[in-house]
């Protein structure tokens, strides 16, 4: 079991994780605070994954309010807390939160070598404190050891990662940086 912390480049807040990796999947437990539009915001999240780190469980919990509860087959087949097929995130295979550089590390560790080339994916995206969760077109590439690009599709994002050996988030520019 390790844990990590990571602080914004600007404003305040804080991610905290607890990443417990065992022949059988990962476990990650984390709480965030930080501030959007001008809201502040707490919230937990356990993200379940097997040994390939496909995402299989996922509940993230806002502070005073708000649940949610997602389950994935591990081939790109969600469903809701309740049960029912979301066909929106038909094929997606990782979770992206938006108030955690962690789950960056999800297609990073999955991909692996593939990461030579630039790949295409679609992840599970959901907005905290909102808990909206929506499609998002995403791209990893590798630029070097322990470096990746990250480009958000839907719009003209992109940021160039810094990880460590078990490409975790050393250095997300403009946003984290482990505390």
């Amino acid at each position: 079991m390790k844990s990590y912390r990571w602080i914004p480049e600007t404003g305040s807040g804080l991610e905290h994780l607890v990443l417990r990796q065992t022949n059988e999947g990962v476990i990650a437990q984390g709480v965030v605070i930080g501030g959007r539009y001008g809201e502040d915001y707490g919230a937990s999240y356990r993200i379940a994954c097997d040994a390939a780190w496909r995402v299989r469980h996922a509940i993230v919990d806002v502070a005073g309010g708000g649940h949610l509860e997602l389950f994935a087959d591990g081939d790109g087949q969600w469903r809701g807390g309740d049960g029912a097929v979301i066909e929106a995130l038909a094929g997606c295979i990782d979770i992206d939160l938006t108030a955690s550089c962690f789950t960056n590390t999800l297609p990073v560790r999955r991909l692996g070598d593939s990461l030579g080339e630039r790949q295409v994916i679609d992840v599970a995206w959901v907005w905290i404190p909102e808990l909206k969760v929506e499609r998002a077109p995403q791209a990893y590439t590798r630029l070097g050891m322990n470096a990746y690009r990250f480009e958000s599709l839907g719009s003209d994002f992109r940021a160039d990662l810094r990880v460590d050996d078990d490409g975790l988030v050393e250095l997300y520019p403009g946003l984290f940086k482990r505390a």
